[in-house]
């Protein structure tokens, strides 16, 4: 007699042999035992075939897919196996990521207490480097509930994933619900169709995946979302958008919804490109604004009206074909770093940057009336803090050249006090400098900082910081980050305590400052890794706090 499995939980792998088993293993472990499991093999052309049929023979609920050719991508493996699945209900994990034990019985519980046509879950991610834990859209999961159906709410739209939820395999079905083929952020338009048509769904607040997260992975090791340099990426990215825009609109959905979309793809998938345009030459830049700009002009005006000014100032630099100062403009955005210079109209308004805008479109995105550069709080005002040189001093000293630009000219043309800190292990180290004054709002500095003096723990310190910037009024203080040069090469500073110091430029975003600490006697060697890892680094900071 053949049993129906209560749930089917696809694995699709490619040339991962080492990560597979414990993807497997995480399924095996699942507390619902009555699971198939289905491992969905893109072609790989490493040891993952042997490895699969080997978990296979472990375990018969394991049932082994292998595709003739390789797909390139997420959605065939993953279509292939919904063919096969004999469980009424479908999951799918990724062979780099794990599910919690649980999982599997909270989700199936959920679509017991409610006729909905998927179930779906908190996620956390994983850091691989460091093993800290974070949730993913965390607002969306505060709240069990269940939600009929997405024009009740058009917010879930910026949860894409399709390995948090539990789908009733008749739904996809019936709609005709796979994955696009060929095509990179399959994910997207696949949640786009099941959020629209599903009648009801049911969120959770317990996680139900693991996604682990390598943010300095290799290009032959890097996921999609990790290959953004590539201008394939870019196209598959709008492409998705535009399928999603057009489907839609074929469904009818409420300009609500069109425009929760639109202002997902603004403020989340833009905002990850522009975050890497300091990092891009100006000719992929151009490319870059060639393939995005096009679309961004059929979005939603109530959508681009929702950002902040920092992402609207890339996007009007790249509508005016202004490739180099949106590369500038990015540095920094995400931490409210200002402009170096801007420029005024006859009607005395004030746009971002060197020129001014010559599109409608464009001087909507750059007016910089709603930062009141001149007139808002000293504590708010936005300076831009760049290093010009960077060098090693004497023992752990390190010499850095400030300018700091003034756009609202806030500052007296007159020497200013300013402060530097950086704050290993929590605990701050400050050297003061003056800025001198070196143009209409510029002005520039010099100061040495010992990392010598650094207070440290006696189980050392291993880790990141980025130095930032102060300077004060007489009156209050304004706190910035600093930018350093993209180019300087790295080096390591002697003689800072038991500890190693690289002084190196940060490697995405922002481009700041960085300095990377690492224990160098005994006891930081083997004690620092112990501390500063997940629980126990959690449980020493409250100590320390107490």
């Amino acid at each position: 007699m053949i049993t129906i499995p209560d749930v089917t939980v696809t694995v699709i792998v490619h040339n991962d042999a080492e990560r597979l088993p414990r993807a497997i293993a995480s399924v095996r472990a699942q507390t619902l035992r009555d699971i198939e499991i289905i491992i969905s093999d893109d072609h790989s052309t490493d040891a993952t075939p042997q490895v699969a049929a080997a978990l296979a023979a472990q375990d018969d609920r394991i049932r082994v897919l292998r595709l003739e050719r390789n797909s390139g991508g997420c959605g065939a493996p993953r279509n292939r196996a919904m063919d096969i699945a004999r469980a009424p209900y479908l999951m799918f994990l990724d062979s780099d990521d794990e599910l919690p034990p649980r999982a599997c019985e909270l989700l199936l519980a959920a679509h017991a207490e409610a006729d909905v046509d998927f179930t779906m879950g908190a996620v956390e991610r994983v850091r691989t480097d460091t093993g800290d834990v974070s949730a993913w859209m965390a607002p969306l999961f505060t709240r069990r509930r269940t939600v009929r159906g997405i024009e009740d709410e058009p917010r879930l739209l910026f949860e894409p994933l399709s390995t948090n939820k539990m789908y009733r395999k008749e739904f996809l079905d019936r709609h005709a619900l796979r994955f696009p083929e060929g095509l990179h952020y399959e994910d997207q338009l696949f949640s786009a169709r099941a959020y629209t048509h599903a009648r009801a769904l049911t969120v959770i607040t317990e996680p139900v995946y693991r996604w682990y997260i390598a943010p300095y992975a290799g290009a032959e090791a890097a996921t999609i979302s990790n290959r953004r340099h590539l201008m394939s990426n870019v196209r598959d990215r709008v492409t998705v958008a535009r399928l999603i825009d057009a489907f839609l609109e074929e469904e009818g959905a409420s300009a609500a919804v069109r425009e929760e979309k639109d202002y997902k793809f603004l403020s989340h998938d833009l905002r990850l490109y522009a975050g890497d345009l300091p990092y891009r030459d100006v000719a992929w830049v151009e490319e870059f604004a060639a393939e995005v700009v096009p679309y961004l002009d059929g979005l939603s005006a109530a959508a681009f009206a929702r950002l902040r000014r920092d992402e609207r100032v890339v996007i009007g630099l790249l509508r005016e074909g202004r490739h180099e100062e949106a590369r500038l403009a990015a540095r920094g955005a995400a931490h409210g770093a200002g402009p170096r210079e801007t420029v005024r109209d006859g009607r005395g308004r004030t746009y971002w940057g060197s020129a001014l805008p010559s599109s409608e479109a464009a001087r909507r995105d750059l007016d910089l009336a709603d930062l009141d550069l001149e007139g808002c709080p000293f504590g708010s005002a936005r300076f831009r803090h760049e290093i010009t040189r960077v060098a090693q001093g004497p023992g752990a000293a390190v010499d850095l050249t400030v300018r700091t630009y003034d756009p609202g000219l806030r500052l007296r043309l007159a020497p200013q006090p300013a402060r530097l800190h950086v704050s290993p292990a929590g605990r701050r180290l400050t050297v003061p400098l003056r800025l001198d004054p070196a143009g209409r709002g510029v002005f520039e500095g010099t100061v040495r900082l010992d990392l010598a003096a650094a207070s440290l723990p006696v189980h050392g310190f291993r880790g990141v910081r980025h130095p930032v910037l102060e300077v004060t009024d007489g009156c209050g203080g304004n706190t910035g980050v600093l930018l350093a040069p993209l180019d300087f090469a790295p080096f390591e500073v002697a003689g800072a305590g038991r500890h190693r110091v690289t002084v190196e430029p940060e490697g995405r975003e922002a481009g700041r400052l960085q300095l990377r600490w690492r224990p160098g006697g005994v006891v930081g060697r083997l004690l620092g890794p112990v501390v500063q890892r997940g629980p126990v680094r959690r449980a020493a900071k409250a100590l320390v706090r107490r």
